[in-house]
């Protein structure tokens, strides 16, 4: 779950409205460390294979579908998420350590 300005977002209810996108094959939802709202959504985008897409068409579509606090604040588009070998459970530990200091607060230093 991501708390963003006190609101609670369900990454899964997100994704799920993502994977419905003509556009986009797949879809994960994390939370970012945000300095104003505690966190922000961040969704990391796989698109079809030769389709073209950009941040705000995948911010539109969720703002028209959701909630406005739903929506992400942010967008990576990726070729492929990384996923566990056994289960192909989308691995989102690997994802907001990849993200947390491009979007976020960064350790100690937000706490100065």
């Amino acid at each position: 779950m991501i708390i963003s300005g006190g609101e609670k977002v369900y990454p899964v209810e997100v994704e799920k409205l993502l994977r419905q996108h003509a556009k986009i094959k797949d879809a994960a939802v994390i939370g970012v460390p945000d300095e104003e709202w505690g966190e922000s959504v961040l969704a990391v985008i796989v698109p079809e294979r030769g389709q073209a897409l950009d941040a705000s068409e995948v911010i539109d579509y969720v703002r028209a579908r959701l909630a406005g606090y739903k929506k992400p604040r942010y967008v990576e588009f990726v070729e492929a998420l990384p996923v566990t070998t056994a289960t192909g459970k989308v691995q989102k530990a690997v994802l907001r350590e990849r993200y947390k200091e491009k979007y976020g607060r960064k350790g100690e230093e937000a706490k100065r």
